[in-house]
């Protein structure tokens, strides 16, 4: 029984699973729109979206947080400089989940994400 677990495991093991995120979110940033499964679309979005809150705040606590999270200099200044510049009175909802036809390989849900 999956009780009480709700974090998606994807195979792999906790530092793969962070890996994972860290490229998502990366390519997310810097994209501002990425096609992935719906599975790893729907781990990212909370991912993405604590880090934008974070750097609504501009702090350098905040931004030290965001490049532990994310390990980009680039994708940190754009997250600091462009995104959360965008998102400044919105109170949340950062990212858009839009579902997609199945894979034709593995017919496998995919799913489009984006910034709002």
């Amino acid at each position: 029984m999956r009780h009480h677990s709700s974090t998606r495991k994807f195979g792999r093991k906790m530092n793969q699973r962070d890996a994972l995120m860290r490229s998502l979110s990366r390519n997310l940033i810097n994209e501002g729109r990425i096609t992935t499964t719906l599975a790893k679309a729907k781990s990212l979005r909370p991912f993405v979206e604590k880090l934008v809150t974070k750097a609504k705040s501009g702090t350098l606590a905040s931004r030290r947080v965001v490049l532990s999270r994310v390990h980009g200099e680039k994708e940190m200044k754009a997250l600091f400089d462009e995104i959360a510049k965008k998102y400044k009175d919105r109170k949340g909802g950062y990212i858009r989940i839009i579902k997609l036809p199945p894979r034709a390989l593995d017919a496998a849900p995919m799913a489009m994400i984006e910034f709002v």
